[in-house]
């Protein structure tokens, strides 16, 4: 029994508490929101924030120096991107390489509402063909017949 409790608290001894401190909120709320916005190289679709790979750890280290530094949100970005790439940032910067990824969205919605046009359109355009004068007491009669 006594076994068991001990191996019990061996898993507690292994966690651990990432603990930054900061001497104002100001400069808490802006760790919490860079590391919220930067992606974790090592992991897929997960921030720094949530991930528990190492290297996030180290990166949030980093930025908690780098705010303590004195470093603006856009130079820490900047490091972080000239040394991990656009992978880094869940919002790519435009450039000519991100360029198709920004504008697919927008081709995407024009192509929709376009096809949207021409098929509300074209239906549109076959309810107002113009009748030949006979034509309408034609089809009524058609119509009765049955």
């Amino acid at each position: 029994m006594l076994l068991v409790l001990c191996w019990s608290l061996v898993s507690v001894c292994w966690a651990t508490i990432e603990a930054h401190p900061f001497p104002d909120d100001e400069l808490r709320s802006r760790y919490h929101s860079l590391i919220s916005e930067l992606r974790c190289p090592q992991c897929l679709n997960t921030n720094l924030a949530g991930s528990d790979a190492m290297i996030a750890l180290d990166l949030r280290r980093e930025v908690h120096r780098m705010l303590l530094a004195g470093h603006s949100d856009n130079q820490i970005r900047t490091f972080l991107f000239e040394r991990y790439g656009d992978f880094v940032l869940y919002r790519p910067r435009v450039t000519s390489r991100t360029i198709l990824l920004w504008a697919t969205p927008a081709l995407l919605l024009c192509l929709g509402a376009f096809v949207f046009w021409r098929v509300v359109g074209a239906g549109v355009d076959r309810q107002r063909t113009p009748r030949k004068p006979g034509e309408a007491a034609r089809l009524q009669r058609l119509l009765n017949d049955r």
